[in-house]
């Protein structure tokens, strides 16, 4: 795959049941895991060995290799991990329920095509993705003052990687090592480091952090950006020296209000916190995460 396709990772719900997907933005295509299509459509126990001996079936019956209208693309894995995955995309996946002897294969079919409507609708309109993205939070118990934050978080974070694209930045690897330096060094930790000093695993660390967090994040890259937008840089080491300038804001601001009796990094997670009311459940990492 070039490196001028993007592929954005993301969960989709059908039925209560999470599918994973990535939007190839090349393509402007979704591609959804297979098995998980089939552990939806089947209930099976083992979704994978059910694909493997289907896949067999219909190239025994039909002569067709359902695996030449399937790509693999890196997908978040049960235990974390991001492994090839076999996905499809709509046409593909239809063909694929075909062989699928399932009573839910038509609502399905209808779920597919109202997920392919709302990301074309979100193309021609970016307010409908940010609607999008202000009631899923409300579905899963956030209160309205942090999503509020979160979703301010989200306006400035884009307006750092458009720089990065800019200056030549990668998406995925590089993205997420400038995320990383930025960590470390306006919170004095790594990505990881700080997931684990919040006890998460899976989770998306931003869905985890308090206003105050939010903020000095917010700080650091919205410094960044003012900084880059001065100076154009044009690579990732250029880029870099100005993420960490950007981030030395917030850790400034950091230290300051901590001098003063303030907590401004919590061990705490969304659960915990109290911003978030459901039961805390693990979500799949995106690419904004990094």
């Amino acid at each position: 795959m070039g490196n001028t396709t993007e592929i954005q990772n993301k969960l989709q719900i059908f039925d209560n049941s999470k599918i994973r997907s990535v939007w190839n933005s090349e393509e402007e295509k979704w591609y959804f895991s297979v098995v998980d299509v089939i552990a939806v459509l089947t209930d099976s126990v083992n979704p994978r060995d059910y694909w493997f001996k289907m896949k067999k079936r219909v190239h025994s019956e039909d002569g067709i290799e359902l695996s030449t209208i399937c790509r693999q693309f890196k997908m978040q894995a049960p235990d974390g991990k991001m492994r090839e995955t076999d996905a499809a995309h709509v046409e593909a996946l239809l063909r694929i329920i075909q062989s699928v002897p399932s009573k839910k294969a038509e609502p399905f079919k209808m779920w597919l095509a109202k997920v392919g409507s709302e990301i074309l609708d979100e193309a021609v309109d970016p307010e409908l993705s940010i609607d999008r993205a202000i009631q899923n939070y409300r579905n899963l118990g956030y209160s309205e003052n942090w999503i509020n934050q979160r979703i301010k978080s989200i306006e400035v974070r884009k307006a750092l990687t458009d720089e990065w694209d800019k200056s030549g930045v990668k998406k995925g690897k590089e993205y997420a090592l400038l995320t990383d330096l930025m960590y470390r060094t306006w919170a004095d930790m790594s990505t990881k480091e700080y997931k684990e000093f919040k006890s998460l695993k899976k989770e998306n660390l931003r869905d985890n952090m308090t206003n105050i967090e939010l903020i000095l994040n917010m700080l650091a890259e919205a410094s960044a950006t003012e900084l880059s937008q001065n100076e154009n840089p044009e690579n990732l080491a250029q880029s870099a020296q100005i993420a960490v300038s950007g981030a030395e804001v917030a850790r400034d601001a950091r230290k300051s209000l901590e001098k003063r009796g303030g907590k401004a990094i919590s061990a705490k997670n969304a659960k915990e916190l109290g911003i978030r009311q459901l039961p805390f459940e693990a979500e799949q990492t995106s690419a904004e995460d990094f």
